[in-house]
């Protein structure tokens, strides 16, 4: 397929984007990355997403599809030669789906709060995130039966899904100055964080951390309205 029948619309620092951006690689879909500006809104991105008017949008043909987990699935089920994302087992499927909407709708939003929060809010918030932690860590020896990825030999959903994280996990150990991805406690984590950065599909766009710290300070200089901080 050609470069220009495939396009999304992102932000390099977005780790919804970056699941689409895995995805494509995995399947070896030529695409053509439209970066969007932080604080302003394409007439394109208008028109392709006008409920939620956020990136993710994978343009395909003529046809924008919205929501990073959507995307994933869309595009596993349309590029089928490729490797397979999702499982092709009913049941597995559903287990996959149900743990990215854990990390979407619990665990994501608990460790994004850890920087803003202080006090007992913040021990709460911490101690949430590393249960959560626990929990993967048990899903993990569940679901990879031994091998590399929660997908066996090969990413699959819940890897995306998680490992997309993994760069903001990063800067909240790093400005939140916690420990969170500890080997001692998830020392399977901590080695599938190793292997799904090294991957083929992910090196090219997982940022660096520095990068991803310094865009957060920008994002939250430019939300609050002053000058932007000095290297």
């Amino acid at each position: 397929m050609a470069k220009n029948d495939v396009k999304l619309l992102g932000v390099w620092a977005s780790p919804f984007v970056m699941r689409a951006r895995i995805s494509l690689n995995i399947k070896s879909v030529n695409y053509e990355f439209l970066e969007e500006t932080v604080g302003s809104k394409s007439e394109l991105l208008l028109q392709s997403n006008p409920v939620h008017k956020k990136v993710p949008v994978l343009i395909h043909g003529d046809k924008p599809i919205c929501e990073s987990l959507v995307i994933v699935q869309y595009i596993d089920e349309v590029w089928t030669s490729g490797p397979s994302i999702l499982s092709t087992d009913h049941y597995d499927r559903a287990i996959q789906r149900f743990w990215a909407a854990y990390l979407d709708d619990k665990w994501f939003p608990a460790m994004r709060r850890i920087r803003g929060a202080q006090g007992e809010e913040r021990q709460e918030l911490v101690d949430q995130v590393v249960e959560g932690l626990a929990l993967l860590e048990e899903a993990f020896g569940k679901y990879s039966k031994g091998k590399a990825f929660f997908g066996g030999d090969q990413i699959g959903f819940i890897d995306i899904a998680f490992g997309s994280l993994l760069g903001w996990l990063r800067v909240t150990e790093k400005l939140g100055e916690v420990k969170l991805l500890d080997e001692a406690k998830t020392p399977g984590l901590v080695k599938w964080a190793e292997s799904f950065c090294a991957d083929a599909a992910v090196k090219s766009v997982m940022p660096e951390t520095e990068k991803l710290i310094e865009f957060s300070k920008l994002l939250m200089a430019k939300m609050k309205g002053a000058p932007p901080p000095k290297n």
